[in-house]
Order: structure tokens, then C-alpha cells, then sequence
């Protein structure tokens, strides 16, 4: 699968702000801030690390959430991702193989439904999977969380004299192979793309912001609110190619925005005020992202649709695709006081500012009040990936009275168009 940033990533290390936010939201403060979270895997290391029984987290905190019905539905989702025989041309991964991944999932949901109290959860799970942690950016486990969502953008689709900056829908003449990259090297840049005219007549929506247009064909996917008020989803078609080049760090590296400000907020409210700063910052990042229709999303790498609170964002060159993994880390409510997380959490997105073994993004939702949570997410935390013990589970062997009857939301393949 082509890199892409997830639905509405995080940009910068910081908080997000989504623009009309009743009051500016600012990255939560942590402890450290000497640490190289965007710190590569260094070369010859594998990015996760098995952990001794004795130093598994808690898994009986996570019981509560365990029996949420979204936590069933992004299950099911990596399964049917990964009965897919396109899948297994990601794995095996390090140690890590497409069955084990597969199997764990299974085990993982016989381990819900025989699952009676946070007890049972925490010895069942202790007793039927292997537990490996991130290594972090640190080598000490030490990972960032921050979260993403799925914005909602006024637009149109004819322009208007409100709206006059496209997206545009994957040119004709570029070609892919089968992992979406383009055949031949980079095409276009982003500069000659909005500035050539080539693209003329490939137009697929207009925006009323030049800035939002620029984040959206970042992050790629989305949804818009149409003039009769009818939203109409949007979703990732391809790239050009280009590696992703942060405009947030050219800002601040220039003095433009303090780096203790650096928002998304604060770099609309600068670009509404420098609109002529636009072409100098935007067009450094040569990266551009293609559009076409979609329906049933937003969706992840997997092609399968992300669960809010369920569904995470890594680095999936290092990161297993589908799996079964579990978080530990603090998330804000809606008044943004931080609680504790400690979750079971599917990995079903990447991104590509999320590219180190210290990094993960959380998928918190679609709209307003999820772009506020997400803004307000930042803390440190665990990132740990639970994989099935080798020996296959006796039937019956987790309780004496497992229910035949497994409740799992209904596996629908869902389908994003052809990338």
C-alpha cells in the first residue's frame, strides 16, 4: 500500500485545532521534551521487543472497553483484511508471520466472549499470547500518542466564487505498480500541479481555503459539506511520488512560529494573515495526494474502514499490518482533562509523518468534537502487540462454560474503490 498520512493526521507534534474551534487548542504538556520521538529504527533492529510475563501491563484494565461493539467491528475488519491473499506480501515481518498475526486475532476474540471479569481477561490473555512492546524512540519503550480525525471541509462541486481551490482526481498519465508506487520515479511536483495547468479539467472538488485545500491533499481523504448541506466523502487515489516534507518545520526553523505554538490553528491564522507566504512554504512539500469518490469510510491502509478509539496509525514498515495490539497512554475527554487509556487497539492505518518506532496516532472520530480530542492528545505512553502462543487453544479450554455463540459484528469486506 502507497504511503499516505492517515485521514487527518497529525501534522506537527502538537495539538490540532480545527478551524472554528470555539478557543485555540494547545498540545498537552509532558514530562520530557529533550526526546527524538521521530527517531528512525536503527539499522539492523527489529522495532519490537518480547516482554517477560512478570512485565505485562494490566491487560483486566482494558475490560470494560473490551466489551464495546467497536472494538468487535475493527476485529473484524483486520480479518478481513488479512484473508485476503494480498495481504501476506507484507509478512513475515522480522519474527512475526501472516498466520500468527491472523490466529491471534481469532484466539483474541474467543478470549472476549469467555472473558467474565477484568481478572479473567488480564489471566486469559497472560496465559495465550506473547507479548512484544515497541522499543520506542528511546530503546525504553517509550512512544508519543497523539490523535487524528476525519475533518469536515465546506466545498463544492462546480466552482464557485466561494469556493476556487481543487483537489484533483488521479491524472490519466500516471502510472502504478502493484504497490501503488508511480512507475518511473516521481511525477510532478505539488508546484507544477497547481501552477502548470495540466490538471486542468481533472478537477474533482473545490474548497474555499487554500490552506485547508493543501491539508486535505496531505492527509487524503475526507468529507464535505456541499452547499445543500449533503456531506460527500472523499478518499486517497494515489500520490505523485514525492517524499512528504513537513511545512510546520520549515516555520519554525525560519522563526515564523514558536515551536511551544506550533498548531495547525496557529498556521491557518498565519496564512489568513500572510496569504503571499503560501507559495514560498506550501511547495516545499513536493508531495501531493490524489482524489476520487467514496463511500462507507473514512478508511484506513488496509483499504478497510478505521474504528474511533479502536484503530491506530503507525509506521508500517516496521509496524505489523492488522494486528492486535494494546495501549497504554493518557487521552483527553471533551473538557480536555487527561485519563487514563489502557486499550486493546487494532493497527490499521499508516502515515507518513508517522515514521518511527516512537510515534503512533490515534483515530478518534469523525467531525468537530473528535477533531477537539484529537487536538488535545499528546502524552507518552506503551505501544504493545499481543501475538497468539504457538500452540493452538483447546476447545473449551479458556472456561468450562464458553458460550458456542460468538457475538462479533457481522464481517463485511468492505471495498475501497481500485487504488
Amino acid at each position: 500500500m502507497p504511503s499516505r498520512l492517515p485521514i487527518f493526521a497529525t501534522i506537527i507534534l502538537a495539538g490540532i485545532a480545527l478551524p472554528g474551534c470555539q478557543k485555540p487548542i494547545q498540545p498537552l504538556p509532558i514530562r520530557k521534551v529533550d526526546k527524538d520521538y521521530e527517531r528512525p529504527l536503527p539499522p539492523g533492529k527489529f522495532a519490537l521487543r518480547p516482554v517477560a510475563e512478570k512485565d505485562y501491563p494490566d491487560f483486566g484494565k482494558a475490560w470494560f472497553r473490551g466489551k464495546r461493539l467497536g472494538l468487535r467491528d475493527a476485529i473484524s475488519h483486520s480479518i478481513a483484511y488479512l484473508n485476503k491473499p494480498s495481504s501476506k506480501q507484507y509478512y513475515p515481518l522480522g519474527p512475526i508471520t501472516h498466520d500468527r498475526v491472523l490466529m491471534s486475532l481469532e484466539r483474541f476474540l474467543d478470549v472476549l466472549d469467555q472473558s467474565d471479569s477484568p481478572e479473567m481477561l488480564n489471566d486469559l490473555v497472560t496465559r495465550n499470547f506473547d507479548v512484544f512492546q515497541s522499543i520506542g524512540c528511546d530503546d525504553q519503550g517509550t512512544v508519543l500518542f497523539t490523535g487524528y480525525y476525519s475533518p469536515i471541509f465546506e466545498g463544492s462541486r462546480e466552482p464557485t466564487e466561494d469556493f476556487q481551490f481543487p483537489l484533483y482526481r488521479l491524472p490519466e498519465g500516471l502510472e502504478k505498480d502493484r504497490y501503488g508506487e508511480v512507475v518511473g520515479g516521481p511525477w510532478r511536483t505539488r508546484e507544477e500541479i497547481e501552477t502548470s495547468g495540466e490538471m486542468a479539467g481533472n478537477e474533482l472538488i473545490w474548497l474555499g481555503d487554500r490552506f485547508e485545500a493543501y491539508v486535505v491533499s496531505v492527509q487524503g481523504s475526507g468529507f464535505v459539506r456541499l452547499p445543500d448541506g449533503s456531506l460527500y466523502e472523499i478518499g486517497y487515489a494515489g500520490n505523485n511520488g514525492h517524499d512528504y516534507t513537513p511545512v510546520s518545520k520549515q516555520l519554525v526553523s525560519d522563526g515564523v512560529i514558536q515551536k511551544r505554538d506550533m498548531s495547525l490553528a496557529t498556521m491557518i491564522s498565519y496564512f489568513r494573515q500572510h496569504p503571499d507566504e503560501m507559495d514560498k512554504y506550501l511547495f516545499q512539500n513536493k508531495r501531493y495526494i490524489f482524489f476520487q469518490e467514496a463511500n462507507g469510510g473514512p478508511f484506513g491502509c488496509l483499504g478497510k474502514p478505521v474504528t474511533p478509539e479502536f484503530s491506530i496509525a503507525t509506521d508500517k514498515d516496521i509496524f505489523p499490518r492488522g494486528a492486535l495490539a494494546f495501549v497504554e497512554t493518557k487521552v483527553p475527554d471533551e473538557g480536555g482533562d487527561r485519563n487514563r487509556l489502557s486499550t486493546f487497539i487494532l493497527d490499521q492505518d499508516r502515515g507518513a509523518a508517522i515514521r518511527a518506532p516512537g510515534r503512533c496516532d490515534i483515530y478518534m472520530g469523525t467531525g468537530d468534537e473528535a477533531g477537539k480530542r484529537a487536538g488535545w492528545t499528546y502524552s507518552e505512553g506503551g505501544l504493545y502487540y499481543l501475538l497468539a502462543k504457538d500452540a493452538p487453544m483447546p476447545a473449551g479450554s479458556l472456561a468450562t462454560d464458553a458460550p458456542e455463540d460468538r457475538n462479533v459484528a457481522q464481517e463485511v469486506d468492505y471495498e475501497v474503490p481500485p487504488l
